[in-house]
């Protein structure tokens, strides 16, 4: 069994993504060859991932920060202890404020 502090893993990543170009993300479970998927991805405030399509079956956790989920017309706001749906659509992330979310995804198969 394996476990994971994703407090620590959550400070580390923004504390990167301040580093670098605002944006910093870890794969904490899966990867290419697995159906599931969840990756810890911190964004400075004002940092944004471009419209994008949905891979499969996703949720967006959010552990710490504000961010917003857009697709189309529609937007979803959320913050630390927010679960959001992730719509099979393409769609938007931006962090309103400094945010650490989990994204898990499930792969269409």
């Amino acid at each position: 069994m394996e476990q994971t502090s994703l407090t620590a893993l959550a400070r580390q990543q923004l504390e990167n993504a301040h580093g670098k170009n605002g944006r910093s993300a870890y794969t904490v479970y899966g990867g290419q060859q697995r159906v599931l998927r969840q990756t810890l991805i911190a964004l400075a405030s004002g940092q944004k991932l471009e419209e994008h399509e949905n891979p499969g079956e996703a949720t967006v956790h959010v552990l710490n920060g504000e961010v917003r989920l857009a697709a189309g017309s529609s937007s979803w706001t959320g913050s630390a202890g927010d679960l959001l749906v992730v719509p099979d659509a393409r769609h938007t992330l931006e962090a309103l404020e400094d945010a650490v979310v989990l994204l898990t995804v499930a792969k269409h198969g």
